[in-house]
């Protein structure tokens, strides 16, 4: 085939691929829907964006095209009143139907829902639910933690709330004395809880409270911190990191065994104070090297982002998974195409796709970039895949297959879909 040829074929076999989209933040039905994410971004104030997420950026044109029928060239002040009443009225009309509507009209058949708890139109078989797990890894006081940098001060209260919300639901009245009653009466039946209610992963959103470096700590370093402070006061950081890391792994184990895949944040982003360098893939090396682990299933969540070739390393492991959510929205296709292709010249059975939709604002919805993800992510596939065939990498058949395994397969195998 031509150069033209190749990728135009693909783009259209791949535009016909029901997908499965491994990392979002959908909505519910219920107005004001407030839980979508353990660590909402709105409480951070007001920190830079990237333009692409900007309701003007062309993308968004595009999908309020194709979601909603706007007819015009531009989005202008004057359109707005008219495309605001026409995204009421369809959302009106479809009721509790509304997000599975989305999902057909992306070419979605599952979309896995990162969520504290799942709530009306977010139904399986087509919606799947991820919960946050980070809350387990905080039992002490955060107080010291939280006053590194304004971002955490405001993130890790929430994380407090979303302890305490668990706590509750296990009707433990608080904390028990050791660490070794904690995690048995708290880590253990919480993820018992989540897995019963149909989870199928769980994730953590590490980066944005402190680095990836997840050291191997003995249970009596964790145990004695622990034990100081269950009672009162603030362990320092550095006692702190060492509870935190036994727990991580411990909740990474138990994860695993029980059927569930372990989604971690790895992205150069959000917030004004966040630290890039510590969501570097190759952090994660020795949890990823741990022995015990071996049996726990992670996918690094954003591919890494700015860090996706040291994504592509972690991927020698052979329980470690990347997809191309948050890239779907903020990258071009052509830059999402590059680290799509040296991923799949490698890796192709442990790609997965996802797109991190999510509501950026009240004329953003999570539809909106569900759309926009799905759309970009097929475009870019296809032109990493039109280049392989190009280039003699893989013939047609073969990018075919691939291009379903990265849409659809690899997800589906996963996480038992299929």
């Amino acid at each position: 085939m031509t150069p033209d040829t190749s990728t135009a074929a693909l783009c259209e076999f791949i535009g016909g691929i029901r997908a499965i989209d491994n990392h979002t933040h959908a909505s519910t039905v219920v107005p004001g829907d407030t839980e979508s994410d353990a660590l909402p971004l709105e409480v951070l104030g007001d920190f830079p964006l990237p333009v692409t997420l900007h309701p003007e950026s062309p993308g968004w044109l595009a999908a309020f095209r194709a979601l909603y029928g706007f007819p015009h060239e531009e989005l202008s002040d004057a359109h707005w009143p008219g495309l605001r009443a026409t995204m009421r009225a369809i959302a009106e009309q479809q009721g509790e139907g509304f997000p599975e509507w989305v999902l057909d009209r992306v070419g979605t058949e599952v979309m896995l829902a990162n969520r504290v708890a799942m709530g009306p139109g977010l139904a399986p078989p087509r919606f799947r639910w991820v919960s946050f797990v980070d809350a387990l890894m905080l039992p002490l006081s955060t107080r010291a933690e939280a006053a590194m940098t304004p971002d955490r001060g405001k993130l890790y209260p929430l994380e407090a709330s979303l302890l305490r919300r668990y706590l509750t639901e296990l009707k433990v009245g608080g904390l028990p004395a050791t660490l070794e009653a904690y995690v048995r009466t708290v880590v253990t039946p919480t993820l018992e809880r989540h897995r019963q209610a149909g989870c199928v992963a769980v994730k953590f959103e590490a980066a944005l409270l402190r680095s990836l470096d997840f050291a191997d700590v003995a249970p009596t370093t964790a145990g004695s911190v622990y034990s100081r402070y269950v009672g009162g006061g603030a362990p320092t950081h550095a006692e702190y990191k060492a509870l935190q890391d036994f727990l991580f792994r411990e909740i990474a184990r138990k994860a695993g065994h029980l059927g569930m895949a372990v989604h971690i944040h790895s992205f150069e982003g959000p917030g004004a104070y966040y630290a890039a360098a510590g969501a570097d893939p190759l952090l994660l090396e020795p949890t990823f090297n741990d022995p015990t682990l071996r049996h726990t299933r992670f996918v690094l969540v954003h591919g890494g982002g700015v860090h996706a070739a040291h994504a592509r390393a972690m991927m020698w492991k052979p329980n470690v998974y990347v997809d191309t959510s948050a890239m779907a929205l903020l990258y071009t296709p052509d830059t999402l195409a590059a680290i799509l292709r040296d991923w799949l010249r490698q890796f192709p059975d442990r790609v997965l796709f996802g797109t991190d939709a999510a509501s950026f604002g009240p004329d953003t919805g999570w539809e909106l970039a569900a759309w926009l993800g799905t759309a970009q992510t097929r475009t870019a596939l296809a032109t990493a895949l039109g280049g392989m065939v190009r280039d003699g990498e893989v013939g047609r058949t073969r990018a075919e297959e691939i291009a379903t395994r990265v849409m659809r397969t690899n997800a589906g195998e996963l996480y038992g879909l299929l």
